[in-house]
């Protein structure tokens, strides 16, 4: 099938850069890559392992943390009472 194609500057410099690596026509190069970007559009999202975040014992705060200012003026190295 012929069709005309306008390629983005960006990947037209990579398609080149692969075809010379390879030795490979324009045409094989993008084929393949077409095929490869394809199977992985289309293909069944992977599964992922849900992130879980492992609590800590801090002790007790040394500071009311329902008090904004004074958690504040903490951070910044403030005597706060």
């Amino acid at each position: 099938m012929r069709t005309t194609l306008t390629i983005d500057e960006d990947v037209a410099v990579q398609l080149e850069r692969l075809r010379r690596a390879r030795d490979a026509s324009l045409k094989d190069v993008v084929n393949e890559a077409l095929r490869l970007g394809l199977r992985e559009m289309t293909a069944p999202a992977k599964k992922r392992k849900p992130f879980r975040t492992r609590a800590s014992n801090m002790g007790k705060p040394s500071i009311n943390l329902d008090n904004t200012a004074e958690v504040l003026a903490y951070i910044d190295g403030e005597d706060f009472k």
